[in-house]
């Protein structure tokens, strides 16, 4: 796969809780250099970089994060701000309590509100996979399937794990037809970008490809 059509995918992503505008305007600078899909950043920063960029290329922010455990409303509300300050995808955090208590409906509830937030722009469910059994993996692509989301995704990238391989087998087995996979956190090579998409994920989180292929043009490679 070329280079070019892995950056298609990737949403290029600066999370940090250090983050400053001068980073977060690189990260966007460079995401319309190399147009990738998105920038993904702070929830802070989604009104100046949708101005700065104006439509060059798309927004997308972070709610309820990292940790999911907010209300509902908290993350409707955050939802709602940041789509009026310019975002035009939301990567939201589920409430990982309760999947673990088996609150599956409240789980469905809390992204159908935030879906119906969201409009026509892009939903997308973290389910932070580290932290989940196999069977509860198996039960968020129910939950997000039914529940009207866009993508699943695997991590926020700020727990003990990121995206592996046998997550993405798994999503592409058991969502809905209709919902597209987000691999993140960790990823570090353009090889296992690769091989990401090529197990069925349709996005990639990921701060790492776009300063590997800025030191590969550097060096002339």
């Amino acid at each position: 796969m070329d280079k070019n059509d892995i950056l298609k995918h990737v949403d290029h992503t600066l999370l940090l809780q250090t983050a400053t505008w001068e980073e977060i305007r690189q990260i966007c600078d460079d995401a319309v250099k190399y147009q990738t899909a998105s920038v993904c950043i702070p929830p802070s920063y989604v009104k100046q970089a949708a101005e700065y960029m104006q439509g060059k290329m798309a927004v997308c922010t972070v709610i309820g994060f990292p940790n999911g455990y907010m209300t509902t409303k908290v993350k409707e509300f955050e939802a709602k701000d940041a789509i009026a300050n310019g975002a035009s995808e939301i990567d939201m955090v589920i409430n990982i309590g309760w999947l673990k208590d088996k609150k599956y409906e409240f789980i469905e509830e809390e992204i159908r509100i935030l879906k119906e937030a969201c409009g026509e722009k892009i939903l997308k469910v973290i389910i932070e996979t580290c932290l989940l059994t196999e069977e509860e993996k198996i039960k968020m692509c129910e939950i997000v399937s039914k529940a009207g989301a866009d993508y699943i995704k695997t991590s926020t990238g700020f727990s003990n794990a990121g995206a592996v391989f046998g997550d993405i087998k798994l999503f592409s087995k058991y969502v809905a037809s209709g919902v597209k996979i987000k691999a993140a956190g960790g990823i570090s090579s353009l090889e296992d970008a690769e091989t990401f998409l090529s197990l069925g994920a349709d996005r990639l989180g990921t701060s790492r490809i776009i300063k590997l292929i800025k030191s590969e043009e550097a060096f002339g490679y």
